[in-house]
């Protein structure tokens, strides 16, 4: 049967990111749909509510906790979840940050610290994990892009360079990859309800702008990419390579 091909029964996921936001709704959703989870967040105790949420499914779930600007932070995580569950079968890599500044006035640290959450970060855990699923003989990565990743944005330099990264790593990886059997792939949100949209949306002229260009009328909410994370990460999606998954309410086809 069709719907038996996006079972994740039995699978184990990391997610980063997962304490609030997209990530918290990912972490679940794949628990919805059968695996057991590991949930990251930077400070211990941030994960608590998608740990409760999966439980209460009847999935087993753990907190693993790191700063994901250490670069040995990658490894150390993927360490602990490899410890507690022995596999690792999907990886989302959803951390990550934004901060907004005129291009002429964008602090060096500020640009060093969104390209190494965003981008650098993704990178080394998806050669963690990638070393793993190799060995294992099968995975799937889902890195989260953005609209960005085809667009140049506002006032957000940094996060518009690591978006378009994460896009062509994501293909770059993909070619090595597929002949192992992992697929990698991407997700671009378009305009979410979250944390880092929250000055645009309080915004009144800017808010205005963006719904007269999104042909949904609305702001995505994180329940909006719930069928494309279990499609990307299930065996519905086995012939499916480098691809950037847009889910943006119309917005790029406008």
């Amino acid at each position: 049967m069709i719907l038996d091909k996006f079972s994740l029964e039995g699978r184990v996921a990391l997610v980063t990111g997962a304490s609030r936001g997209l990530g918290h709704q990912i972490a679940v959703t794949l628990a919805e749909a059968g695996a057991d989870v590991a949930c990251h967040s930077r400070e211990p105790g941030g994960a608590v509510s998608a740990i409760e949420n999966i439980n209460k499914l009847s999935r087993k779930a753990i907190s693993v906790v790191g700063d994901m600007t250490g670069k040995s932070v990658p490894t150390q995580v993927t360490e602990d979840v490899l410890a507690e569950y022995g596999r690792i079968d999907i990886l989302v890599n959803n951390a990550g940050m934004i901060r907004r500044s005129p291009a002429v006035e964008y602090s060096e640290e500020d640009w060093a610290t969104v390209i190494d959450v965003n981008l650098s970060s993704v990178f080394r855990l998806c050669q963690a994990v990638g070393r793993h699923m190799i060995d294992q003989g099968h995975g799937k990565i889902v890195n989260i892009a953005s609209l960005l990743s085809f667009q140049g944005g506002i006032t957000v330099p940094a996060y518009t360079a690591s978006k378009s990264g994460v896009a062509g790593l994501t293909k770059a990886l993909a070619n090595e990859w597929a002949k192992h059997n992992l697929n990698v792939n991407a997700i671009a949100p378009g305009y979410m309800e979250t944390d880092n949209t929250s000055a645009l949306r309080a915004d009144e002229t800017r808010n205005g702008q963006i719904l007269e260009r999104i042909p949904a009328g609305r702001w995505g909410t994180a329940d909006d990419l719930s069928g494309a994370v279990v499609f990307l990460s299930s065996p519905a999606s086995d012939y499916v390579q480098g691809h950037i998954m847009v889910v943006d309410g119309g917005w790029l086809a406008r």
